[in-house]
């Protein structure tokens, strides 16, 4: 198990100087975030790259730009509009590979998409197929306001996926809908590749660990006990701190 902290927790800084950041803290794993098309390009992704090996960060996941209009791009009715994310989720992959990373994280289709779960499924495998021919695996992660957010609707994908449904865990994400962390995570370890992690209490559901409530020991004992291999990184929005160092300071109090 890796514990990381991704580029997101920075935003809206550029993500190049989030990477640099990431490395001038001494974290050696994260996920990158990006923000705009024009990160995609080439020039661009050798700036990562000359950050990445700089600072000797491993890349464990990529999360596409695109992820509020992925129910409108991948999960509605207009073909063209899919295909066209196709090509996009393709570059993801060829920038993930480039990168080292094994996985891009999916936010997927609203609640009110037209599709029914095996369409999406369809749609899911098929994204994720494009990817796996760089050798990069799309994973879905649950995110409140969207039907992944939905337990039964992630219950859904893997009786209809079995082991093809892979999931991304957000420990925030599942406190915003309403599921207790633990439980869900116990509910769909089997499925589960990447974990954003987060604290919480009464009047946040989203602070950087060990400022809340969450009891990460039960955490990490069940991550332990089921030999995880796979990374947790620390995401939170930037109202969870005051000053980067806050960030490094969480990151260090992590131990497995």
């Amino acid at each position: 198990m890796k514990i990381g902290v991704s580029t997101a927790c920075y935003y809206p800084l550029e993500t190049e100087l989030a990477l640099e950041e990431v490395g001038k803290g001494g974290i050696k794993t994260t996920e990158i975030f990006f923000n705009a098309e024009s990160e995609l390009k080439p020039t661009f992704v050798d700036i990562l790259k000359g950050i990445q090996n700089e600072y000797g960060i491993e890349i464990a996941s990529v999360h596409p730009t695109m992820s509020l209009a992925e129910s409108f791009m991948i999960f509605s009715a207009y073909a063209r509009r899919f295909y066209e994310a196709i090509t996009q989720f393709e570059r993801y992959s060829e920038i993930a590979a480039e990168l080292g990373a094994k996985y891009i994280i999916m936010h997927g289709g609203k609640p009110n998409g037209i599709l029914n779960d095996e369409e999406y499924c369809e749609r899911y495998m098929t994204l994720k197929n494009a990817c796996l021919k760089n050798g990069v695996t799309v994973l879905q992660e649950n995110v409140a306001n969207f039907r992944s957010g939905d337990c039964e609707f992630l219950e859904s994908m893997r009786n209809i996926l079995g082991d093809d449904a892979e999931f991304c865990f957000d420990i925030k994400q599942s406190v915003r809908r309403g599921y207790l962390p633990l439980d869900m995570l116990e509910r769909f370890y089997d499925n589960i590749k990447h974990c954003h992690i987060s604290d919480h209490s009464l009047s946040s559901d989203c602070l950087l660990p060990f400022d809340g409530n969450f009891n990460f020991d039960d955490f990490f004992a069940f991550l332990k006990a089921k030999n995880y291999n796979g990374a947790c990184v620390i995401e939170v929005y930037n109202n969870a701190y005051k000053n980067y160092s806050e960030i490094i300071e969480s990151y260090k109090k992590i131990t497995i």
